[in-house]
């Protein structure tokens, strides 16, 4: 018997694309012309130089309606090209660059990839800002860019790129919210600000959940003291203002005082506090060799099905551990009025209420940048430090279709808890 084997023909190599094709060129002719490609007369530059004139030479085509020196004699127009002015450009890339930008007799052509007045490509505001909510001061970038990019950028002209965020986050910050939100995680975090001498100030953060699942980042508040209710007041009420009438949770860590401002607020919300901070705070309180016991001991309570058998469970702990550890029960009975609520409702919501992970997660963002920097000059400039790191967050989407795929389990039994509550299609 023979075998006829088949004969497997080798992929045929993709065609490079035109970018490959080019940049196999650029290569070949620094090669040829014994040029860097890089460097202050690398041949990058020459070529970042010779794309931004042929593409503002394009722009005056268009403006004018015809090549250079082929004018049609009927034209309406008699406008025509009147030479061209020497530019210095900062781009990311290649540093500064000496450009022609052609110019037209009446004065009226408007370019487009490099403006009048710029002095930038949008590219390099890009990376300021950037670096900024990384957490670097103005004299740092101002370094970067000196040391990566041969070019020299002052500390002034970083502070006017940052200066332009500004009215951004304001508009950012008074925009309209949801009418509803199924659960609002709130937080604060310290940072130093010098005012006079450098002092902790709270920065407050609130993260809303849609009622399609999505995580929306409703603002930041620059607080004047310690974290404390009489503030969250403010905050809250700002959130309602913005057009927020009602949410079925709030979640916090804790904070004594909360549950009265949120019924001032939204009377029908529910106040949860974070059951992570209750177990995290109960280890605290405990020697290392009691933990695996504690932990067997603790698990009933917030796993319980209900706030009877809850109570049940606080109680054997206490008989348990009581005489050695008054704190932690004093810890558990404190907040067992705002550890309860979660306990009345489907696996899918206790899941996703349970800790303020969420907001955490944020704050974790947030104190990488303010760690960067150590202190702000002012208030102003730490909450620009920290909008631009809201603004960052993640680029891709893809952390925010993970959210909402974790949350839409939960959404459904939000939907049928909170029947009464939830808004109608029409207006919603």
């Amino acid at each position: 018997m023979t075998t006829t084997l088949d004969v497997v023909s080798p992929k045929k190599k993709p065609e490079p694309s035109a970018v490959e094709v080019a940049a196999r060129e650029l290569v070949r002719l620094a090669k040829e012309q014994g040029l860097s490609l890089t460097g202050p007369d690398g041949l990058l530059k020459q070529f970042t130089k010779s794309v931004l004139e042929t593409a503002l030479n394009e722009e005056m085509t268009e403006h004018l309606g015809h090549e250079k020196n082929r004018a049609p004699g009927d034209r309406e127009s008699a406008n025509v090209r009147n030479g061209a002015r020497p530019k210095t450009v900062l781009t990311e890339a290649t540093g500064h660059v000496e450009i022609e930008v052609p110019r037209d007799r009446d004065s009226t052509f408007e370019p487009v990839i490099v403006k009048k007045r710029q002095r930038r490509l949008n590219g390099v505001d890009e990376i300021v800002l950037s670096l900024y909510a990384h957490g670097l001061t103005t004299g740092e970038i101002s370094a970067h860019f000196a040391q990566i990019y041969g070019a020299s950028v002052s500390k002034e002209t970083i502070s006017r790129i940052t200066e332009k965020v500004i009215e951004e986050m304001q508009t950012w910050q008074a925009r309209p919210l949801e009418q509803v939100y199924a659960a609002i995680f709130i937080d604060a975090i310290m940072v130093k600000v010098r005012d006079g001498q450098v002092a902790n100030r709270p920065i407050y953060a609130a993260i809303g959940v849609t009622l399609a699942g999505e995580k929306d980042i409703l603002g930041l508040w620059a607080g004047t003291g310690g974290e404390g209710a009489k503030f969250w007041m403010s905050v809250l009420t700002d959130i309602r203002n913005r057009g927020t009438k009602d949410t079925f949770f709030l979640v916090c860590d804790g904070l004594k005082g909360l549950p009265e401002v949120v019924g001032n607020v939204w009377p029908l919300t529910t106040v949860q506090t974070c059951i992570i901070h209750l177990i995290r705070n109960t280890f605290r309180m405990a020697s290392k060799r009691d933990w695996d016991a504690l932990k067997r001991d603790v698990k009933p309570i917030y796993t319980a099905p209900g706030p009877t058998a809850a109570r049940a469970a606080l109680d054997e702990l206490t008989e348990k551990w009581g005489s050695r550890y008054g704190a932690i029960i004093r810890l558990w009975e404190n907040a067992w009025e705002e550890f309860i609520p979660f306990l009345d409702y489907d696996v899918e919501i206790r899941t996703v209420i349970c800790s303020t992970n969420a907001i955490e997660s944020l704050n974790a963002r947030y104190r990488r940048a303010v760690r960067a920097r150590g202190h702000f000059p002012t208030e102003q400039a730490a909450m620009k430090c920290l909008y631009l790191v809201t603004r960052s967050l993640d680029p891709t989407g893809k952390g925010r279709a993970r959210w909402t795929m974790r949350w839409k389990p939960a959404l459904n039994a939000f939907a049928i808890t909170f029947a009464d509550r939830w808004p109608a299609a029409e207006t919603y």
